[in-house]
């Protein structure tokens, strides 16, 4: 059980390290663009630009790999499901499975074996795991995808208005 919560407080640790890198890169862009704009500066303007096209071409990359691969992606899941599954003697592999049921509202995959361990006291009906998890990524990934063209879209407004400013600076200098 204590190897358990040491791998949940390593998980823990990684996904606040990753928020706080996302976060500070998110505060410098946002500073490019800001104190660019109060200083007038092209410079920072310009690197705050540059700083959003950057994110936008990640973002599209993502996007596409992730519509062009959802199979992959499903499969790749399905098969992490199965490997948590096979061994019931682990204790991190059932609560791992633990986790996709309750959230899936589903049980069992396509060994009958590990199914009759795990999905005992469930009712006849529930969907297979397996099934369940490829639903999930192929009803979900449509809204991550608007979401992103959401975003998209707001980065394109931010890049044009930077651009904009970045022009008109230029153009006030060069009258006086």
């Amino acid at each position: 059980m204590r190897e358990i919560s040491a791998v949940r407080l390593q998980l823990h640790l990684l996904a606040v390290y990753i928020l706080l890198g996302a976060g500070g890169l998110m505060m410098i862009v946002g500073f490019f663009g800001c104190f660019g704009a109060v200083r007038e500066s092209q410079c920072l303007l310009a690197s705050f630009f540059a700083c959003l096209l950057i994110i936008f071409g990640a973002e599209i990359t993502a996007g596409v790999f992730g519509f062009l691969n959802k199979e992959q992606i499903a499969e790749e899941v399905q098969k992490f499901y199965s490997s948590s599954i096979s061994d019931t003697s682990n204790p991190n592999g059932t609560i791992i499975a633990s986790i996709y049921h309750k959230t899936l509202n589903c049980c069992g995959s396509s060994t009958p074996e590990v199914t009759s361990v795990l999905c005992a006291d469930v009712p006849e009906d529930t969907q297979d795991c397996l099934v369940a998890i490829r639903d999930f990524v192929n009803e979900k990934l449509h809204i991550i995808g608007y979401v992103g063209i959401g975003i998209a879209g707001v980065m394109i407004i931010g890049m044009i208005f930077s651009m904009v400013l970045c022009c008109a600076i230029r153009n006030s200098r060069e009258v006086i």
